[in-house]
């Protein structure tokens, strides 16, 4: 073991733990919006009272996700100085559009969200929340222009001074094939993760007080078992693209995924492989034929690239060395992604299934399910991010610089170790913190109805100077 070693396990266990929390928040910012504007149009409290009660859990896990996200800048500097130093002329563009644009909407307009309740004209009120969303899906997507250009370098030149990349077309990078699939699909597994958070808080409430407030929550339980299969539907849609592209611009990846060594035409996706511990040698596998030419070329007779071919295929382009990542890793964390998102799919369908015309959820089975459904979108979510990540190695930047050479020379195994130990503890800690809140607040239940609640119109409401 050494200090990059160790380096990738700090950055691995950051990012997949700040990752937890940026899913829920941007899937449940505009369901909070849509459940505000379903009051701001009808008038019925119970669309108010989801408001805040979901408002609220938003609010604690956007406060999360803050915090936890602040780390990740640091790394860049900590310990993948060289990786910063690389990157840098290009990444400035998208992340500064990031941090300028999208997290300036998304904070201010929440503040103003928070604390403009009666005090802002009920339609600009609304603005804010909706504002905030956006805010947060303007984020999301930036930062995965800056990522999809570690997966496809575009737009760019190097500077054989610097032996640096130097951004002469901004544009490609954000019109990069990769961030236009990665997009939608990470937009679509975001809203899975809100719309199983709905069915679970629901679905308690629904089951365990069916004498309180049972209207209201039946509709989250119905909004939410709808928006997770919508998205899981998208899902799949998104994922077929993204896998065609992926074969594209880093084949590597999708023979890893498959642990596919030799070149094959047509190619059989193995839904459950045994072997040896490298993935090199298959004892026994359970396989789908033509599903790997079709997920890889669109056609079911399509060729597929094996590990040996591109193997030999990079080493003469990039020179000596290993060019292919843990196949074990790619492999599974491929399947985890698609079982667990299946999964939450068939628990969703379930629960409407459950209440037709008029019926409560009993099934016991189902019951147990429908609590634990969160987890299962986020599991596909981290899997996927792992398989993503993992899948382009030993590439931190395909094709351009190799993650070993990305990782700050001047920090030592002490160095980085005390850190890893101390981020990973405090992340504990603040893992404990996040559960207990949403916990407790998702048990109390909603707010108590207003006995007045305020629908004074817009030119009622005092001016802003009067206002504070």
């Amino acid at each position: 073991m050494d200090a990059l070693d160790v380096a990738r396990w700090q950055f691995g266990v950051t990012t997949v733990y700040h990752f937890l929390f940026v899913p829920l928040t941007i899937g449940l910012g505009p369901l909070v919006a849509t459940l505000q504007t379903l009051w701001h149009r009808t008038g019925n409290p119970r669309y108010l009272r989801l408001t805040h009660f979901y408002g609220k859990l938003f609010l604690i896990n956007f406060a999360m996700g803050v915090v936890t996200g602040i780390v990740q800048e640091f790394q860049f500097g900590m310990n993948w100085s060289d990786y910063s130093r690389f990157v840098g002329d290009v990444f400035g563009a998208p992340l500064a559009m990031e941090a300028l644009l999208a997290f300036f909407l998304e904070s201010t307009f929440l503040g103003l969200w928070i604390f403009g309740w009666e005090k802002l004209p009920r339609r600009i009120h609304l603005a804010t929340i909706w504002t905030a969303a956006l805010g947060s899906v303007l984020s999301m997507f930036f930062i995965l222009a800056a990522n999809s250009w570690m997966q496809n370098p575009v737009g760019f030149k190097m500077n054989p001074e610097t032996g640096r990349p130097q951004l002469t077309d901004i544009w490609a990078v954000l019109t990069n094939k990769v961030a236009l699939i990665t997009f939608p699909h990470t937009l679509a597994a975001a809203f899975l993760v809100a719309g199983a958070l709905l069915v679970a808080v629901s679905l308690w409430h629904v089951t365990r007080r069916p004498d309180t407030d049972a209207g209201e929550h039946r509709f989250a339980l119905k909004l939410g078992a709808w928006v997770t299969l919508v998205s899981s539907a998208a899902l799949v849609f998104t994922g077929d693209i993204q896998g065609k592209i992926m074969t594209e611009v880093q084949p590597m990846k999708m023979a890893a995924a498959e642990a596919l060594y030799q070149s094959e035409q047509p190619a059989s996706f193995s839904v459950l492989t045994i072997g040896t511990l490298d993935g090199s040698r298959e004892v026994f596998a359970l396989k789908l034929p033509y599903l790997l030419s079709f997920l890889a070329t669109g056609s079911p007779k399509g060729a597929v690239e094996g590990i040996n071919d591109l193997q030999a295929r990079y080493a003469a382009e990039y020179g000596p060395g290993s060019y292919s990542p843990i196949v074990p890793v790619t492999y599974w964390s491929f399947r985890v992604m698609i079982t667990l998102g299946l999964l939450a799919a068939a628990i969703a369908l379930l629960v409407l299934w459950s209440q037709r015309r008029g019926r409560t959820p009993s099934n016991r089975w189902l019951l147990r399910a429908g609590l634990i459904l969160p987890l299962l979108p986020l599991g596909a979510s981290t899997a996927g991010w792992i398989f993503t990540e993992m899948g382009r190695q030993p590439w931190i930047v395909f094709g351009e610089l190799l993650t070993r050479n990305g990782v700050s020379r001047s920090v030592s195994l002490t160095e980085v170790l005390t850190s890893f130990l101390a981020f990973t503890l405090i992340y504990g800690i603040l893992a404990l913190i996040e559960g207990r809140l949403l916990f407790r607040y998702a048990k109390a239940g909603l707010p108590p109805p207003k006995p007045k609640p305020n629908e004074a119109e817009d030119d009622d409401v005092p001016a802003l100077a009067g206002a504070y």
